[in-house]
């Protein structure tokens, strides 16, 4: 595995422990109760952390595809979400989400920083560094 595939590697595990460590202060410690899409968001996220950590020890960037789709699909929903959030066209139409209103905001910082943005902008940094992977790997080869 060469250097940029492994800093790539480094930077998805990175960036993926924060963003679960941020979820997990959020409801754990700040007693943030998280909505349903909150909850498909983790979904895609955690994961990411035991792959890359696996795949890091392994040597073993074809992973990045994997993480890729997982980034991909979890910044779908998180595009959503804070959609939701910020759009009351969108909102009038928003999901039932149970107990925890999928529309409300327990963080709304600088007016437009909310735990959606959060895993949107961590989504999109390991989808961009997963495609770093994969074109290095490619290069490698």
């Amino acid at each position: 595995m060469s250097k940029k595939e492994e800093n790539g590697l480094l930077l998805i595990w990175i960036v993926s422990v924060v963003a679960t460590l941020g979820s997990l202060y959020f409801s754990e410690i700040r007693q943030y109760e998280p909505c349903k899409m909150c909850w498909l968001q983790r979904i895609f996220m955690y994961p990411i952390v035991i792959m890359t950590t696996i795949a890091f020890i392994q040597k073993n960037a074809r992973i990045a595809v994997t993480t890729a789709v997982f980034a991909i699909m979890g910044g779908s929903i998180s595009l959503y979400h804070y959609g939701i959030q910020k759009l009351s066209f969108l909102a009038d139409t928003a999901p039932s989400c149970g107990v925890v209103s999928c529309t409300g905001q327990y963080i709304n910082w600088l007016g437009f920083i909310t735990i959606p943005f959060l895993a949107l902008t961590a989504f999109i940094l390991i989808a961009g560094a997963s495609f770093y992977v994969m074109k290095a790997a490619k290069a490698a080869n």
